[in-house]
């Protein structure tokens, strides 16, 4: 009886890519071509196999079961350039044995296609393969002391402090067809590329026949170990590598989900996304695992909405075991989704988890309204800084006319200002046009000039004294003959600060007429400046009463009440002032007798 399974038969069917042959025999089956399968890599110079990728899925075809109902199994080659199918015969390099084709060992020239096809009276089935031999320098590890390789690493894993047996692989196939027991070498590459070439003296490691046995695995054990193995057959000597990719994983734990524990609450908000994560601690297991959301029982592709969503990522991998996540995505959730039952569910090879989810909803307050309250506060807060800035001087002088104190009505004091400056032509003019007419006329104070308001023959320290004393301001025109030693102007600074060093109401005020080098400045000049203010004269632009200079002054000067100073109220101050020039007449005359001498000139510089 044919043994033509079913699955095999299907499979051939549905392939897009099969082709079908048929002999020119009427007696002949047809035969159904799989088309190219792979590509083998073999060493020049070293035995190498080819296996028939048909067997590949024992469910379709099984070695042991096609001999038994009668297949055969037949290797055929293309040579380079041909299309011409030859038969593969038996000699002493090439052998066959159950599904493989050997070469031992390889030449340059066995590059090719290869084609296995196994037949019988009533059916064939082939499938190609590309074999290539490669040359020592064609594959490299970047290290000198590991062999060269052609074919693919196989993997184990070790648990730490656990051991194993390692086997070369096709090291028991070269037994069966060596004419004595093979021996292996091996070598160790460990990854930061250092080479440990066996036996060596370590009770951990030890060769033990044709494998290698591993008592206790370490970190350091890790690595590729290269066995080459060396054997005789029909009296030449033959040789393979092969390479085995050695990890070392943790000791086989638990399936852990890490994330929700069970009193683990999501909040989440009505009318936005909601993100339920799972995250899982999947220990090593060389088996199938899943992890999956369901909603009321179902899975997100059985739930068919497309307000849910998932994704997945791995987190983390360390030394075999592997943290994943799993994201369960909600658009627009509703109120009505609470009542939803939302579980995480993982499973590997020695069990399954799953653990509900906990949501609750959370109040969120009117995004719109606060965003909209703060934006309109923030723009508030910048407008009143930009006002402040731009009109510091006017909201100042404001805030003083509503809420300021009247200094005339709390202290004794005869004048407002009291003003000091150099005697020369040019700041003369200054303080007599300028200052003394807008200070007089246009904002009402009372202001003191000593060249103009003290009387004759009296002492020029004494009166320059009693001036500031009975001053509530003293104005210093600073400007280059100002810084002149000995001079009236640095006497009248000296009284301004005595005055308000003894606690006096008696303020200073420096108004800065032309510049003065810093390194020009006298003693008490330079520590007037530290401790009061500095009002700049910008000649044309200060001209102005509107001006930014005459603001910052009266910002310093004594506040004056304009609804409070009527007529009768300024013809009281006139009657005031003469009365104290009087009294200050009479003063200067009873000192001027006592003086021995009345054309005394006082040098403040001594």
């Amino acid at each position: 009886m044919t043994f033509i399974p079913s699955v095999f038969i299907l499979l051939l069917v549905l392939d897009s890519q099969t082709a079908v042959s048929q002999s020119s025999d009427p007696l002949e089956p047809m035969c159904y071509d799989w088309g190219g399968s792979s590509v083998v890599h073999v060493l020049v110079e070293q035995s190498g196999f080819l296996s028939c990728p048909l067997f590949s899925h024992p469910a379709v075809y099984n070695y042991s079961s096609t001999q038994s109902t009668g297949h055969n199994l037949f290797w055929y080659r293309v040579l380079e350039g041909q299309d011409l199918e030859q038969p593969i015969t038996k000699s002493a390099r090439l052998s066959k044995d159950r599904d493989r084709l050997w070469l031992q060992p390889a030449n340059a020239n066995d590059t090719g296609q290869y084609i296995c096809m196994i037949r019988n009276k009533t059916s064939c089935s082939k499938i190609a393969m590309r074999l290539t031999v490669l040359r020592p320098e064609d594959v490299t590890h970047g290290n000198s002391c590991a062999p060269a390789v052609a074919v693919p690493v196989t993997h184990e894993v070790i648990p730490f402090q656990k051991g194993k047996i390692l086997d070369c692989p096709d090291a028991q196939e070269a037994t069966k067809m060596a004419d004595s027991l093979p021996t292996v070498t091996w070598v160790h590459l460990t990854k930061n590329k250092k080479c440990d070439q066996f036996p060596i003296r370590s009770p951990e490691r030890q060769v033990k026949g044709l494998s290698l046995q591993v008592h206790i695995m370490t970190e350091f054990f890790q690595g590729l170990y290269f066995c080459t193995v060396q054997y005789q057959r029909r009296g030449r000597a033959l040789t393979f590598t092969r390479v085995i990719n050695v990890s070392a994983i943790n000791d086989i734990g638990n399936l852990t989900i890490l994330q929700p524990t069970k009193d683990y609450v999501f909040n989440v908000k009505q009318d936005e996304e909601a993100r339920l994560v799972c995250t899982a601690l999947f220990p090593y297991l060389n088996t199938p695992w899943e992890m999956w959301w369901t909603i009321d029982g179902k899975t997100v592709e059985q739930f068919n909405d497309p307000r849910f969503s998932k994704t997945a990522r791995r987190l983390k991998e360390d030394y075999g075991d592997r943290t994943e996540q799993s994201v369960l995505i909600i658009q627009d959730f509703q109120r009505d989704d609470l009542n939803r039952e939302f579980n995480c569910s993982v499973k590997n090879g020695w069990g399954n988890m799953t653990l509900r989810a906990n949501l609750k909803l959370e109040v969120s307050l009117p995004s719109l309204e606060l965003g909209c309250g703060l934006g309109v506060t923030l723009f508030l807060m910048l407008l009143l800084f930009i006002i402040y800035h731009v009109f510091w001087l006017e909201l100042l002088l404001l805030y003083r006319s509503w809420f300021g104190t009247d200094e005339r009505h709390t202290d004794d004091k005869e004048f407002d200002v009291y003003i000091s400056y150099a005697r020369n032509t040019e700041e003369e003019q200054f303080v007599l046009s300028t200052l003394r007419s807008v200070l007089e006329n246009d904002l009402g104070y009372s202001v003191c000039i000593f060249d103009r308001d003290s009387l004759p023959g009296g002492t020029i320290t004494d009166e320059t004294l009693s001036f500031v004393a009975r001053s509530r301001r003293l104005l210093v025109v600073i400007s280059p003959g100002y810084v002149l030693r000995g001079s009236q102007a640095l006497l009248e600074l000296k009284a301004g600060i005595d005055g308000m060093a003894l606690g006096g109401h008696l303020r200073v005020i420096l108004v800065q007429y032309r510049p003065v080098k810093r390194q020009m400045w006298v003693r008490e000049l330079r520590r007037a400046r530290v401790a009061l203010v500095l009002v700049r004269w910008q000649g044309d632009e200060s001209k102005q009463l509107t001006s930014r200079f005459w603001k910052r002054l009266r910002v310093e000067l004594p506040l004056q009440r304009k609804a409070e100073e009527t007529e009768g109220g300024g013809k009281d101050v006139a009657l005031m002032r003469m009365s104290s020039q009087n009294s200050q007449s009479s003063q200067t005359g009873l000192i001027s007798q006592t003086t021995k001498s009345p054309q005394t000139v006082y040098n403040y510089a001594a």
